[in-house]
């Protein structure tokens, strides 16, 4: 615990102080809170907006990566797997967009998207995250929150870029991207490729054989604007990885076992603005494709085992969106959303148990959605209301609704508050999995509100703030180990304290602090839910002047439930201390170098139970800039 401290007060000690102008800095907008561009102290949602240079100066590599330090997050590694959990609510309650792209698997349990450590962060400009319910705007699957992964959009004069990297783990990575703008067209692509020896991801000695991975993604986002009114663009993804994975309760490692995932996504859309300037209309397509096999072929140390499962899901949507600009005040959104998702799966096995199969026919469901919001602003006064009508193929219509408002006084003061409701819709595979499935089951519903005060003093150099939250939740969807079925057995609620201090020491020195404490409750047992810590801090200090920037980043996770899956009993997680640092340093205009370390001191924890993590890990590379 000293050693944290202590490199805390060294971080400041090392930094010459000099004072800070602060009148020059540049606004922040966010998109993803009211679906129209705004700034943030206009939004009274709870947001945190992660931008490109944050992505730097972290040397952030994933989109896994770049969440574990956001307040009310709790970002959980499992292997290949990752899960977020927004305010303690379910990492299936968490809809993840890509450019607006939902990109949450259709044929996964659960419907969620658990594959966050793919996204590369190359080609993204900001990661926008929005707290608390958002089904109003984007219908299932956002009772917790949303994540929207922006990526760039190319401007000015083209720009080339080509960087590698290596480090611990045998790991290697090269990428390069280009970007730019003329007249009338502007493109940004980017593409690179990752390979690691990784480690072992069983935790224990039974399982000492490294879990490799690899990953290739390409990017692009292409867009035509003839004039200021009218504009067309297509976006596109490709990430294909390959996994190695480790027998959950093996006495020996099994070398052959692999899960490749593969994903693609296509966006096209049309914009036009008319009527001076009063009618923004947007018209919308897209694609999102996913595919998994699972492999296991036998070996001379599982001469009896074998497996292979095949996953794949597809969702298609048409959405039309309407902005109203009424005046300076009022801002009416209207919208029109068809969603169709369709998924089908493949699996058999051998062992010394027998033989196994389960099929999933290829099955479709439907969903139309119509959602109304007025956005009104006076002077220091802000306030959103929202409603949304979905009707779906199987479980009949929705409504839900949300409330926000904000207001901020001459002393700066600013107190916000949002209340809303939302709705989950039973995946695919827990209506009709074979054996799993129910087609009896009904939509999860929840309510959620916030309210919360921030502060700005010290000259605008430092601003403060906390939030508290309560959600509750019905008809949640889980296995019933006793009857083998997905059946609305659960109620649950999640409570807590968001907070945060962030200051600008000096023209080249920021610091931030930040807190959260979850308190959650399955209302059927009594018990905690799992992999919900009670306490989570981080502190992020940032050096940089004109040449070189330097990042120390703390970070505190408190204990926490888990199940172990083997005995189906619940155990508890030790709490824990990371610590990474990362510097880079511009030699020329042109060539950046750079390097970073991982768990400074090693600390030895678990995110999930029976799942190792890394050890003390360094990395550096290179970056051309041209």
């Amino acid at each position: 615990m000293y050693k944290l401290w202590w490199l805390v007060v060294l971080f400041f000690i090392v930094s010459p102080a000099r004072a800070e102008d602060n009148s020059m800095k540049i606004k922040e907008v966010v998109i993803s809170a009211t679906k129209v561009e705004l700034p943030v102290e206009d939004v009274a949602s709870s947001v945190t907006i992660i931008t490109e240079k944050d992505l730097k100066k972290k040397q952030t590599r994933t989109v896994a990566e770049a969440l574990k330090d956001v307040p009310g997050l709790d970002v959980v590694q499992s292997g290949s797997l990752t899960n977020v959990y927004i305010r303690g609510t379910n990492s299936g309650h968490t809809l993840v967009l890509i450019d607006g792209v939902e990109v949450n698997d259709p044929v996964s349990p659960s419907r969620g998207y658990d594959y966050l450590s793919t996204i590369t962060s190359d080609n993204i400009e900001r990661i926008e995250i929005i707290r608390g319910p958002q089904s109003t705007l984007y219908g299932s699957d956002a009772m917790g929150g949303v994540i929207n992964i922006i990526t760039k959009k190319g401007k000015g004069k083209p720009k080339m870029f080509i960087s590698g990297e290596g480090g611990a783990h045998k790991t290697y990575k090269a990428s390069a991207g280009i970007s730019g703008s003329s007249e009338s067209v502007n493109f940004s692509l980017a593409a690179s490729k990752t390979e690691s020896e990784g480690i072992s991801i069983r935790n224990g000695t039974a399982d000492p054989e490294k879990d490799g991975f690899h990953n290739s993604t390409f990017s692009s986002r292409i867009g035509f604007e003839p004039s200021e009114h009218f504009g067309l663009e297509v976006i596109l993804r490709y990430v294909r990885s390959i996994s190695d994975l480790d027998n959950s309760f093996g006495v020996l490692d099994d070398p052959n076992y692999i899960l490749k995932y593969r994903q693609r996504f296509l966006k096209a859309q049309a914009s036009l603005i008319t009527l001076g300037d009063v009618w923004e209309q947007t018209l919308g397509f897209s694609v999102s494709d996913h595919k998994r096999l699972v492999s296991n072929e036998r070996d001379a140390d599982h001469p009896s085992d074998m497996e292979k499962g095949i996953y794949e899901g597809l969702v298609t949507k048409i959405d039309w969106q309407n902005n109203i600009y009424l005046n300076d005040s009022n801002i009416i959104t209207a919208g029109f959303e068809y969603e169709k998702e369709s998924g089908k799966s493949d699996y058999y096995s051998e062992s010394a148990w027998g033989p196994f199969s389960s099929t999933f026919s290829e099955r479709t469901s439907t969903n139309r959605g119509v959602y109304l919001q007025e956005q009104f602003k006076y002077e220091k006064f802000n306030a959103t209301a929202g409603f949304r009508h979905d009707g779906h193929s199987k479980f009949g219509t929705k409504n839900t609704y949300r409330l926000t408002s904000s207001y901020t006084f001459p002393s700066g003061t600013r107190i916000k508050g949002s209340f809303g409701t939302g709705f989950k819709a039973p995946s695919l595979f827990q209506l009709y999995a074979p054996i799993y499935g129910d087609d009896t089951l009904k939509p999860e519903k929840s309510k959620g509100l916030d309210v919360g005060i921030e502060q700005e003093f010290c000259d605008n150099k430092a601003r403060a703030g906390v939030t508290y939250f309560y959600n509750s939740f019905k008809n949640l969807i889980e296995y019933d180990y006793v009857t083998s079925k997905y059946q609305n057995i659960s109620g649950a609620r999640t409570r807590g304290l968001e907070s945060f201090i962030s200051y600008d020491v000096m023209d080249e020195l920021t610091v931030k602090i930040s807190h959260t404490y979850t308190d959650t409750i399955d209302k059927n047992t009594g018990v905690d839910l799992i992999r919900r810590p009670a306490h989570k801090m981080t502190f992020d200090g940032v050096y940089q002047n004109s040449k070189t920037t330097a990042d120390l980043s703390v970070s505190y996770v408190g204990r926490r439930d888990d199940i172990n899956f083997a005995t189906l009993s619940r155990i508890t997680l030790l709490d824990y201390f990371l610590v990474n640092i990362a510097v880079s340093h511009e030699v020329t205009e042109n060539v950046i170098l750079f390097g970073r370390i991982k768990n400074l001191f090693a600390e030895s924890y678990e995110e999930a139970f029976g799942y190792n993590t890394p050890g003390l890990s360094a990395f550096g590379g290179i970056r051309l800039e041209i």
